[in-house]
């Protein structure tokens, strides 16, 4: 059995009153659609046919039918064709993130953050954006100036131009001159390199030449090490949790607490910004629905997600989870406008 175009209008139907209502869709719902002039008769036969076929499904024997994972599929898949049809649709709705997205704010975490509570405003569903990361982080420059006596401020710029300082304790006085000679090093030593790159022959002939500030060395190298290892992790922000009480079929109680459980912890969410960040498809937009998610605890969920790119190739992800009639059409878009911005403002600066 083939779904024809009668079929596809009619599994559309129910899927758009249910995205709507939240309720089970009848025939005599579907019958007063007017672009639809069918009978009552026809349509309940025509949605048999599609309960066959896996696209709907009955949840109690005298209620209507709610669309199946396999029917949110095919009709997400439709609407991202049709997309480029109507690209000015949503385009009032998502002005305030890009006036938003134009603000410059000194950090990026800070960005991201912010970023996230902004989705899970406009789009009423929880949200999550990973930082930029890379598993193979370089050293960009090292810079080491004295703060005051025995303090030795380390500036680290990684990968991205991500910045990270750190305060080291000396024991002796440090000249200027010296500190310019140990940059010297540093940098014509391990600059471009990621850690697995800093091998024994490097450290002991950095070691040999730093001569008495030996010990400035191994210190600078441990905190390397230390940023580096911490930049590799995975980093999560998740904002609007609570929002998945609006909506019935994710409040009970159990379900609620492991979905709520999985957003602050986080944890979890590797897996699937992992995943996200492997696909292509969509143009940097991947749908997933209920069992297509590799988190356990989202199996009643929907999740759209999006990647959006730093500079020398670092990528991180963004992510709106909701209910399965979620209001997919504003979803995507919503993260189409902000991956968008993203990558202009990652550029610029």
């Amino acid at each position: 059995m083939e779904l024809d175009d009668r079929k596809i209008k009619i599994l559309k139907a129910v899927i758009q009153n249910y995205l709507e209502t939240g309720e089970p869709v009848g025939s005599r719902t579907i019958s007063k659609d007017a672009d639809l002039n069918l009978s009552s008769a026809t349509i309940r036969n025509e949605m048999a046919d599609l309960e066959e076929l896996g696209y709907i499904i009955q949840p109690h024997t005298s209620a209507g039918r709610i669309p199946s994972d396999k029917g949110y599929r095919l009709y997400v898949d439709n609407m991202m064709l049709e997309k480029e049809a109507h690209l000015l649709k949503r385009e009032k709705e998502v002005t305030e993130l890009k006036i938003f997205l134009t603000d410059k704010v000194e950090r990026v975490e800070e960005l991201l953050q912010n970023v996230a509570k902004t989705l899970a405003n406009d789009t009423n569903y929880a949200t999550m954006i990973s930082l930029p990361q890379s598993h193979k982080v370089k050293l960009k420059f090292i810079q080491l100036s004295q703060l005051e006596p025995n303090k030795i401020l380390t500036v680290i710029v990684l990968d991205g131009n991500l910045v990270k300082n750190k305060v080291i304790n000396i024991s002796e006085d440090i000249s200027q001159e010296m500190l310019l000679k140990l940059n010297i090093l540093l940098n014509s030593s391990l600059n471009g390199l990621t850690l697995d790159e800093i091998n024994l022959s490097i450290i002991s002939r950095m070691q040999n030449q730093a001569g008495e500030y030996v010990d400035l060395i191994k210190m600078v190298l441990d905190t390397i090490t230390d940023i580096i290892g911490n930049a590799e992790q995975m980093h999560i922000y998740t904002s609007g949790a609570t929002n998945i009480f609006k909506y019935p079929e994710l409040s009970d109680r159990i379900k609620a607490s492991e979905l709520i459980c999985t957003l602050e912890e986080k944890e979890l969410l590797t897996n699937l910004i992992s995943d996200s960040l492997d696909s292509s498809q969509n143009q940097g937009i991947q749908v997933y629905i209920g069992n297509e998610t590799p988190v356990q605890t989202m199996k009643d969920c929907s999740v759209v997600t999006a990647t959006y790119q730093f500079e020398d190739g670092l990528r991180g992800t963004i992510g709106i989870i909701g209910p399965k009639r979620m209001d997919y059409d504003k979803v995507v878009e919503a993260l189409k406008t902000v991956k968008s911005q993203l990558d202009t403002v990652f550029k610029k600066n």
